[in-house]
């Protein structure tokens, strides 16, 4: 087997036990290893791809936390933004974009770590729901990374653990098939990028199970404090990831 194939199943593996306890990091874990073997512009629909997979394989686990009046403004306002998203994808620097996203988490993470952990925001409404919704369908189409905008936001409003991951499951399952359709459509999809599809499928689903039962066993608090960890780690990654490519 080839190096480049076993740095793939690999990454597949671990992002799918981050996504199993999280329920966004797929895209996140992923990308920062797939950057050694990938080309940017298959690792994307592959991210995608994976992330739904994983998503639909804990579904079983976590939709009693569904509410669908909290679930509709993130889905509006993500589906405007995923085209764009798509769009954009051919013009940016993904280096660039991923550097710039790993700073962003590194800022805001330690931010809301050392908030009180009973914090919450009860300001902005269904309109701010959406513009998280949107902000998370532009990184989805850009990226697959359609989960970390949303979860700071619905973790800023103190949502309970089950209730944020069972309306963030439907966000993110319904926002990774828009993507793949956007790039289906586009032709970012070809004959190579399906026969990885079927190597990483199978990487991940154990891995997944493995991570949605540990998400079971946590409290709310602890939920919280890991999935901002999660993202903070995932920062060090991007950025790291990035400055080692320029250099």
């Amino acid at each position: 087997m080839e190096l480049s194939l076993l740095i793939v199943l690999a990454g597949a593996a671990a992002a799918g036990f981050a996504q199993g306890v999280s329920g966004f990091a797929f895209s996140l874990v992923a990308l920062s290893v797939w950057a050694w073997a990938v080309e940017p512009q298959m690792a994307a629909p592959m991210a995608v791809f994976g992330a739904l997979t994983g998503q639909l394989v804990a579904l079983p686990w976590v939709w009693r936390g569904f509410d669908l009046r909290k679930l509709l403004p993130l889905v509006i306002g993500g589906l405007i933004g995923v085209p764009l998203g798509a769009f954009l994808l051919q013009w940016l620097d993904p280096v660039l974009f991923r550097f710039s996203l790993g700073l962003f988490l590194l800022v805001y993470c330690p931010l809301m770590l050392l908030l009180p952990a009973d914090f919450n925001w009860p300001h902005g409404g269904r309109l701010a729901d959406g513009a998280s919704g949107f902000a998370g369908g532009m990184l989805g189409g850009l990226a697959g990374i359609s989960g970390p905008v949303p979860t700071l936001w619905t973790t800023l409003r103190g949502w309970d653990k089950d209730t944020q991951r069972g309306v963030l499951q439907a966000f993110n399952i319904a926002m990774h098939m828009a993507t793949l359709t956007a790039y289906a459509l586009s032709g970012a999809i070809t004959g190579e990028t399906l026969v990885m599809f079927a190597w990483i499928t199978p990487a991940l689903a154990i891995p997944a199970v493995l991570g949605v039962l540990l998400f079971r066993r946590l409290a709310t608090r602890t939920f919280r404090r890991l999935i901002l960890l999660l993202l903070l780690v995932s920062g060090l990654t991007l950025v790291w990831g990035s400055v080692a490519q320029w250099l």
